[in-house]
């Protein structure tokens, strides 16, 4: 199956454990952006996955690019521009002390994305799925109306549409808010994943249980044919329990929830999730109950690879679903 997402791969700088950014002598460098490590994900599932931005043409965007090759991620789609890479600096927390990003993007390829850059049918040639997340829209108007472009332009060719709804306050900055942008993007999708704050921000909607929320939030979008969320309670900053829950046609698939100590990195569980989520229904709707296990298992395994990317492979994935949990030496 060919997928594209759709979105702006960033170079990551982090401190040393423990240290606050205020205290930094040096960072730790990786890249990553949610739709890039869901086409990473992938792309290690098996897929012929690709990765479509507007990166700045200059070594630090080839690097990001890069980053991408390595793992499997078709990238001969780049539109080239922008006068920066986006940043963004992780803090990550410890303990009771929970993590902090600060975004540096104005600029960037994607944040001076204008419709028409890149010719949606061209890139879209053969595309059996088209991935995008709130982050996008958030960036800039032109970003926003330019993912309408796209999303527009891959209903009309009759491709599946999948969001990951990915708020993120600080970077809402352009003077419109969520509500009204959101909506008219998320009625061409077919499959969106989201959790109650989004849903209630994007949609107005507020269920008094996970049941009621995915019902109403499906009759807002009648044109979406799976909705999913994800459950998070945090302990502490390193140690959280996770769990996926997936509606279709009036039927709720719940997984297990999954008890997540000592987590070396949460960054990417949800693209991991929703790369697992992606992967599960490329496969057909026949075995929902398995798509739902398998995203959440595949969310789980990332909290522990540290960096944007889940590097799990589907035997570790399954793996994990059918019990092992153990950490055994795999010889």
């Amino acid at each position: 199956m060919k997928i594209i997402c759709f979105g702006e791969i960033m170079l990551r700088l982090s401190p040393a454990a423990g240290k606050r950014l205020v205290q930094a002598e040096q960072f730790d460098v990786v890249y990553g952006g949610s739709e890039a490590n869901v086409a990473v994900s992938l792309a290690i599932l098996g897929h012929d996955s690709w990765f479509v931005t507007r990166n700045p043409d200059n070594p630090p965007g080839r690097a990001a690019l890069g980053a991408l090759s390595r793992y499997g991620v078709q990238t001969g789609k780049t539109v080239w521009g922008g006068d920066r890479l986006g940043i963004y600096f992780l803090e990550p927390g410890a303990g009771l002390r929970g993590s902090q990003v600060i975004y540096d993007r104005s600029g960037s390829g994607m944040a001076t994305l204008q419709p028409g850059m890149i010719n949606w049918h061209e890139a879209l040639a053969g595309c059996d799925w088209f991935h995008w997340s709130g982050i996008t829209p958030a960036l800039s108007q032109s970003a926003a109306d330019a993912t309408l472009e796209a999303v527009i332009t891959a209903r009309e060719l009759g491709i599946q549409i999948s969001c990951d709804l990915n708020y993120r306050e600080k970077l809402w900055k352009y003077g419109k808010n969520p509500a009204e942008i959101m909506p008219g993007l998320m009625q061409q999708c077919t499959v969106i994943l989201g959790d109650p704050d989004t849903f209630d921000l994007y949609s107005g909607v507020k269920g008094a249980s996970d049941d009621e929320l995915l019902r109403e939030f499906a009759a807002k979008h009648p044109g979406v044919e799976f909705i999913a969320m994800t459950r998070r309670e945090g302990f502490t900053a390193t140690h959280n329990t996770y769990q996926g829950i997936l509606w279709h046609n009036g039927a709720i698939y719940t997984s297990g929830v999954y008890d997540l100590p000592d987590m070396s990195d949460r960054i990417g569980g949800g693209d991991a999730f929703m790369a697992g989520l992606v992967h599960g229904l490329s496969r057909g709707s026949e075995h929902l109950q398995e798509t739902i296990e398998f995203a959440a298992a595949a969310a789980a395994l990332k909290h522990y690879i540290a960096g944007d990317f889940n590097l799990s492979t589907e035997k570790e994935i399954k793996g994990l679903m059918n019990g092992n949990k153990g950490g055994k030496v795999s010889r």
